[in-house]
């Protein structure tokens, strides 16, 4: 196959974690941002909110950006306004989530990799699920010791109106860029989020280090490999 364009999941597969550690690290602490402001809130009910905000995201049908769709759904469960609320969600995703990055493992074959299929002349997009400000995804990509400037599109909450697994969320990619899906490769760990643009004719690279099938769903992948797989699979192409 002739690969003009790859795109790469970031939590999990660039950035290697589990995906449930890596919550159950930063979701006190994003309630704690709160708390220390003064915001009188129950963690465990906050906690809630914030999940059904994400939900939110995830079911966002393009009305709304992810953004909108977050603090629109949980506005009504925080006693201060959606405002000063992205205020201080904001402050926490530049400053105190960066203790999340204990709970990750970064590798330089991720830099490694990214560097070979620009070396190769293709085109790289960073298509993590849009449900982080633009400023903790930039955190994120510096964890795992990227290059941000190597990306031609990093997809977050401000701009992106889907979310994975629907299938429009990579859609956007592919016609913001003109993209022919048979020039291009999905790499990602998670079953149902990231093989998902198999549908739109996308072949797709699991990688299998920190994979994550939550669901036990029975899938298909053109390619499949560890990270070290990964880099050996684009240098020969």
């Amino acid at each position: 196959m002739s690969i003009g364009h790859i795109l790469f999941d970031l939590d999990g597969t660039l950035l290697p974690m589990v995906q449930e550690e890596f919550v159950h690290f930063y979701m006190p602490l994003l309630a704690n941002a709160y708390i220390s402001r003064g915001v009188r809130l129950d963690p465990k009910s906050f906690i809630g909110s914030v999940w059904a905000g994400y939900e939110a995201m995830v079911k966002n049908d393009g009305t709304l950006t992810n953004r909108e769709a977050f603090w629109t759904h949980i506005q009504d469960k925080l006693p201060i306004s959606p405002e000063k609320s992205e205020e201080i969600a904001l402050d926490f995703y530049e400053n105190d989530f960066n203790q999340a990055e204990c709970t990750t493992k970064p590798t330089p074959l991720s830099d490694q990799i990214v560097k070979a299929a620009k070396g190769k002349g293709m085109e790289v997009y960073l298509a993590t699920n849009p449900v982080f400000p633009r400023c903790a995804t930039m955190n994120r990509i510096r964890w795992a010791g990227l290059d941000a400037g190597d990306f031609k599109e990093i997809t977050t909450y401000e701009e992106c109106r889907f979310c994975k697994p629907n299938p429009e969320y990579f859609r956007q990619i592919l016609e913001k860029f003109d993209l022919d899906p048979a020039q291009c490769l999905m790499v990602g760990n998670d079953v149902e989020e990231d093989l998902a643009i198999r549908s739109l004719g996308v072949s797709t690279y699991l990688v299998t280090d920190t994979m994550e099938d939550r669901k036990g769903l029975p899938f298909e992948s053109e390619y499949t490999g560890t990270l070290k797989d990964l880099l050996l699979f684009i240098r020969k192409l």
